[in-house]
């Protein structure tokens, strides 16, 4: 009976908070003053189509986001990369026009791998998402695949990606991470249950950066020479196999070495020991995707039960000479893209679009694409001119097209595909959210140990976080999960069970 009356009680504080939020609260403005009406979902032409650049929110929290640090990347400060060489194995020019993949062609590489969250010289045993970030420059321009070595994200909108990052980063006021700034933010963000079940895993902590996967997140388009496409996730498979780090062995690491990642790379590579990559894709048909129960351009999304194939081997086999020309002046973003590739609608891939290019004009300079490891090595011929250190060569008098006096012209066979569209312009969730279902999954198929690592990892950082909403609402979380992983962590935690297994009740996937 005390158990009831407690239960009530905070659920009546809980709602008196929130009245009291509510009430108080000042409107959210954009930066010249004006209210912003959804600050929780990107304006999209329909319920599927892309995201529209008319959604003056979503582009001016990119922009003020990219412009945030000066010069040293946002996101993803850390990192260390290599040179290699794209050998693609299989025909599938029945998906893809794109040269890269014509079977048997082999394209230079660099790679760059990276943490996510925090700065250029921050210990790599920290847990944090891994980039996987690929160029390939191919006969037809520079291809960008940038991704992570897990196979989704916190988040499905760009329009909540400055306010994750900010979250996650330090605390403006003291410098320091902080789970209790997280954890807020998270609560208000189901989706997510299922990517920090992975990070609080054994992934989380790659031993070191040739014994992780790559995955491109993003659902993209290969389109054939028809006009065609389909959908498509890129996977890298590490041949050196998957290995992690417990959180006991990343402290006894950390304690010796904070470069341990990047060390073994470098090590591996002046050995002779090659790492190695296989490029695997799984391919959805357009038509498939309204059959399933959830939505398949969903970055917090896999795609289970559609299978992969093989289509190319990489393999890194020489080191940057300099760590900063190279690796640091590397610009990585997935607007480069070449023909028979397309991104799809997926509205956190829509925002990376605008936001990755604009973020390396900012950081490596207007002109960042002439530099070595940038550098195309097809012919660049347009009008693009001028700008800070600009070293490339152009002469004559026209900069402009059409033109008469210099013949330089569109290639039709380069088009976008069409996309059907319908609907009215919209600021919406999607239709088919099922925040829990794969998380709950995922953590099914782990082993029992690895789900006991899983909880200590998780309730090392859930069990500093001070508020009881939210530490609650995170619980319910994991519990719509699976029942057994919310009741072992409550256990962990000392909290009501019940009262976790009550919140989750009302949660809809």
């Amino acid at each position: 009976m005390k158990q009831k009356t407690s239960s009530l009680t905070l659920c009546i504080s809980t709602l008196s908070l929130l009245l009291s939020l509510s009430a108080t609260a000042a409107p959210l403005t954009r930066d010249n003053g004006a209210a912003v009406g959804d600050n929780q979902n990107s304006q999209t032409a329909g319920p599927n189509g892309p995201v529209l650049l008319q959604d003056v929110q979503l582009i001016q929290k990119l922009q003020r986001f990219d412009r945030e640090r000066i010069p040293e990347r946002v996101v993803h400060a850390r990192g260390a990369g290599a040179y290699g060489t794209f050998e693609a194995s299989a025909d599938i020019s029945a998906l893809t026009r794109a040269k890269v993949f014509a079977k048997g062609s082999k394209t230079p590489v660099f790679v760059r791998f990276s943490t996510v969250i925090h700065g250029q010289h921050s210990p790599e045993t920290l847990r944090d998402p891994r980039g996987f970030a690929t160029k390939f420059y191919t006969s037809e321009g520079n291809w960008d695949l940038v991704g992570n070595n897990l196979p989704v994200f916190f988040i499905r909108d760009a329009m909540k990606f400055p306010d994750m990052v900010h979250a996650l980063k330090p605390a403006p006021n003291t410098n320091l991470q902080d789970p209790n700034r997280f954890f807020d933010f998270f609560s208000h963000q189901p989706e997510a249950t299922h990517m920090l079940t992975r990070l609080y895993s054994d992934y989380g902590i790659p031993k070191g950066y040739q014994y992780m996967d790559g995955n491109s997140v993003h659902a993209w388009k290969l389109v054939n020479a028809q006009g065609k496409y389909v959908y498509v996730k890129f996977h890298w498979a590490s041949r050196q196999g998957q290995h992690n780090l417990t959180m006991q062995q990343a402290a006894a690491i950390q304690a010796q070495d904070f470069n341990h990642a990047s060390r073994s790379l470098m090590d591996a590579i002046q050995h002779k020991q090659y790492p190695q990559w296989d490029l695997y894709i799984q391919v959805m048909q357009p038509e498939d995707m309204a059959k399933l129960d959830y939505n398949p351009l969903d970055a917090t999304k896999i795609w289970p039960g559609v299978p992969e194939r093989k289509i190319g081997t990489m393999t890194l086999n020489r080191l940057p000479e300099n760590v900063f020309q190279e690796t640091e002046q590397s610009a990585f973003a997935p607007s480069n893209l070449v023909a028979g590739i397309e991104p799809s609608e997926d509205r956190l891939l829509q925002g990376r679009i605008f936001a990755y290019a604009d973020t390396q004009l900012h950081r490596v300079g207007t002109n960042g694409l002439q530099l070595p490891v940038n550098r195309p090595l097809a012919k660049v011929d347009n009008n693009n001119q001028d700008g800070a250190m600009n070293g490339g060569h152009r002469s004559g008098s026209v900069n402009y097209e059409p033109s008469r006096l210099a013949l330089l012209q569109q290639d039709a066979s380069a088009r976008a595909s069409q996309l059907p569209l319908a609907g009215t312009t919209q600021q919406a969730g999607i239709a088919k959210t099922q925040n829990f279902h794969q998380a709950g999954a995922y953590y099914r198929s782990l082993s029992k140990s690895e789900q006991t690592r899983l909880i200590a990892n998780l309730a090392a950082d859930l069990g500093q976080v001070r508020n009881e909403t939210t530490r609650y609402t995170m619980l319910s979380y994991f519990y719509k999960a699976d029942s057994g992983y919310g009741q072992a962590i409550s256990k962990v935690l000392n909290a009501n069970v019940a009262e976790v297994a009550k919140l989750a009740a009302q949660l809809h996937d």
